[in-house]
């Protein structure tokens, strides 16, 4: 379904600018990740199947407050630990996004005991909705989440299906 839906949002970029500009790799044939992995520090995103990488990508965005894990609603952190990626969103105010299930039970308990909330809506996304499809926004600008280029975003969410596991390292 993700594919059909990326299809169409990539034949709408495509009609709307230069064919250079909405070029996006697509996963190959019997290409499917398995897990993800994401180095905040190194800002870096590895694809694997079967063990092996088969896409990385580098430059990632985070929040405003990219050190240390998220702990509650609005620090402008991303996760880190053992999540899952649960589904893609095509209405996304980003372009594409996928959404990791934090928070898990220690999360929700770590903010319970502070009397605070954890947050949540974490994802995996392109670039705010509304760009030309090769701009990004510069620095770190999410309220937590992951941000792509455009194009590496497409390419991601022809990889990944839900359920995929993801490790979000310091």
């Amino acid at each position: 379904m993700r594919s059909l839906a990326l299809s169409s949002a990539i034949a709408v970029a495509a009609a709307a600018l230069p064919a250079s500009q909405a070029h996006a790799q697509q996963a190959r044939a019997g290409e499917r990740a398995d897990f993800v992995l994401v180095d905040k520090s190194d800002r870096k995103l590895w694809v694997y199947q079967g063990g092996r990488v088969i896409r990385s990508y580098s430059g990632l965005q985070y929040g405003d407050r990219p050190m240390g894990h998220k702990r509650f609603q609005g620090d402008e952190r991303t996760p880190e630990g053992r999540y899952t990626i649960t589904y893609g969103n095509e209405q996304s105010s980003f372009y594409l996004s996928l959404h990791i299930d934090y928070p898990n039970a220690q999360d929700r308990a770590y903010a319970r005991a502070r009397g605070r909330p954890p947050g949540g809506l974490i994802f995996i996304h392109g670039q705010p909705n509304g760009l030309p499809f090769d701009e990004r926004v510069p620095g770190d600008w999410t309220d937590g989440c992951i941000a792509l280029s455009n194009a590496e975003i497409a390419e991601l969410w022809s990889l990944v299906p839900d359920g995929t596991p993801i490790e979000i390292r310091p």
